[in-house]
């Protein structure tokens, strides 16, 4: 196996200071252009490949930044990923991905080996549970730089980029209630102490109550967020006597949809004719289902765009500002809410 090409190498093939090469690598000012040319072209002849570690100890930066996700099944996630990485590989910062399976635990132990790793900045979309937010305190009094997305946790001092849930989650059951005419409206939630469980119930409950439709309690019922929920939901609906059920169901996202029409159907049911179902996020699958998917269209790689946007802000000056960003969200109307 060949020697590692150092900056000494390559200044010694074209007869210049090691400083200069450095220089040049670094894109630093002080260097012409056609030195720099020279150098940069020799250094890719000779494979040189830049020590990123040699690289942290003198800027106190490590070019890398975690981030952490609730779960990789979900298609808007690793389309929020790679809005991330577009920004990222534009400011030669490397990503460290992991996955919290939508247990706070597993998302804990993932910050901290981030932590440990002395990563630059984290990107979260936190898989809270728990109502008690003293880890992320504590995490933010040690300075270590966050940025919230999609499932956010307000109040904390740190940035969010998220799309408008609420306001949303209200206008999908709008469009059930006035294009429609549905009066007996069901919702899949998910857990109301996860930002984003509690705005698309709050959008739901408020489009009904703007339209004077008494709220059943039976016919909400979480989900949580995974097909399986939104199938056991749908199971638990349809026990209900038929004379007792719901003409339709707004779902908190695509895979509770998902879960809830393979219910619906084994059961017996058509979707739209028998029972409406929506859903939120606008999944690769929501087109292609026996009853394509009304939902909402969220802008899955623009959030991540805007949040490694706004997290290299953070890194790169101490006095950036936090800020909650929002991101407007539209409506895909599809047959499953009968269209």
């Amino acid at each position: 196996m060949g020697k590692k090409v150092t900056l000494k190498h390559i200044a010694e093939a074209l007869g210049v200071s090691t400083m200069t090469v450095s220089r040049a690598l670094n894109n630093r000012s002080n260097v012409d252009g056609k030195t720099r040319e020279r150098i940069l072209r020799k250094a890719e002849n000779m494979g040189y490949t830049p020590n990123r570690v040699a690289k942290s100890l003198v800027s106190s930066k490590t070019q890398t930044i975690g981030v952490v996700i609730p779960e990789i099944t979900h298609a808007f996630f690793p389309e929020v990923v790679r809005g991330i990485e577009e920004i990222t590989y534009q400011t030669d910062y490397q990503l460290i991905l992991t996955n919290a399976n939508e247990q706070f635990d597993r998302e804990k132990h993932a910050i901290q080996t981030l932590r440990s790793q002395q990563v630059d900045g984290i990107l979260i979309s936190s898989s809270l549970t728990e109502k008690d937010y003293s880890f992320y305190e504590s995490i933010l009094e040690t300075g270590t730089r966050l940025v919230f997305f999609d499932r956010c946790i307000h109040g904390l001092g740190a940035s969010c980029v998220h799309v408008n849930d609420r306001e949303s989650s209200e206008a999908i059951t709008n469009h059930l209630i006035e294009e429609h005419g549905y009066q007996k409206i069901a919702h899949f939630c998910g857990p109301r102490h996860v930002t984003i469980g509690k705005e698309r119930y709050l959008g739901y409950k408020r489009a009904l109550e703007n339209h004077g439709i008494v709220i059943n309690e039976d016919w909400i019922i979480e989900s949580g967020f995974k097909e399986e929920g939104g199938y056991n939901a749908m199971q638990k609906l349809l026990d209900l006597p038929v004379s007792a059920r719901p003409e339709a169901v707004v779902c908190v996202n695509d895979p509770a949809a998902f879960g809830a029409m393979e219910a619906a159907t084994e059961l017996g049911l058509k979707i739209p004719e028998d029972l409406a179902i929506t859903g939120f996020s606008d999944e690769i699958r929501a087109p292609l289902v026996s009853a394509p998917l009304t939902t909402v269209h969220q802008p899955a790689y623009e959030v991540g765009k805007r949040a490694a946007e706004k997290l290299l802000k953070i890194i790169e000056n101490e006095g950036e500002p936090a800020e909650d960003i929002e991101i407007e969200a539209t409506l895909k109307i599809r047959r499953s809410c009968g269209c």
